[in-house]
């Protein structure tokens, strides 16, 4: 009898370690082929941009997205649009993931700040290619899941804060590159502040629920700031005191 409870067990073990891997390669062929998407999207990219850096798409490949969307949306995981994730927000798509990660050109020794950790998505994608990632984020509850999913997804260098980004992070500055994921009336001049003289920052600025222009903020040596309107996104609002 103990004989045959075994066998059990250990038949429903084989089987349960058999779906987690066809699983996973689902999962893995469903990443190749959002990556092959967005590089076919790259006509929509600014000239100015060009082409993604491969480095970049790479990670893309890499970063299991599924376990940064809630359960009852894990399907669509990897299509390329934004998805769900509570609270009033959402997740990027992949393309617009891919856009601003490649225009930040962080090198692998860079420190990242983050405004908006959403699912943590963008900033396990930037775990692939930078020393150290900062995340920000207002809502607690979606700050405490994004570290759990960042835990899950062995991303051990991304540290997650929760509280009002606006004001950047002093502690952890200057950083390399900033990242903005939630669209803000105006450039917020703490952030400027704390970006390193040659560093870049991607942000969305307009109007909340209106087309706002993915901005790229570039801060020379000599600290001065260049600005380039680049192309039409939509994003949830920047919440908090501004």
């Amino acid at each position: 009898m103990l004989k045959r409870l075994v066998v059990v067990v250990l038949i429903a073990l084989l089987g349960t370690v058999t779906l987690a891997r066809a699983q996973e390669g689902d999962y893995q062929r469903q990443r190749r082929h959002m990556v092959e998407v967005i590089q076919r999207m790259q006509s929509r990219t600014p000239e100015a941009v060009g082409a993604f850096q491969e480095k970049v798409l790479d990670a893309m490949s890499k970063v299991p997205r599924h376990l940064f969307v809630p359960q009852r949306v894990r399907d669509r995981a990897y299509a390329n649009r934004p998805l769900p994730i509570g609270q009033g927000q959402t997740i990027s798509q992949p393309y617009i993931v891919a856009l601003m990660t490649d225009l930040l050109r962080v090198e692998p020794g860079d420190k990242v700040f983050e405004l908006g950790t959403g699912s943590g998505y963008q900033a396990a994608v930037l775990s692939r290619l930078v020393e150290e990632v900062h995340s920000m984020e207002i809502i607690p509850q979606l700050a405490e899941r994004a570290r759990t999913h960042l835990e899950r997804a062995g991303c051990g260098n991304v540290s997650v804060y929760q509280g009002d980004a606006y004001y950047g992070l002093k502690e952890e500055a200057p950083f390399d590159a900033i990242v903005v994921t939630a669209a803000a009336g105006h450039i917020p001049p703490p952030l400027v502040k704390q970006l390193k003289p040659g560093g870049r920052m991607v942000i969305p600025v307009g109007s909340p629920f209106l087309t706002q222009q993915l901005t790229l903020v570039e801060k020379h040596p000599d600290g001065s700031i260049a600005t380039e309107h680049l192309l039409p996104v939509s994003f949830v609002p920047l919440t908090g005191g501004h």
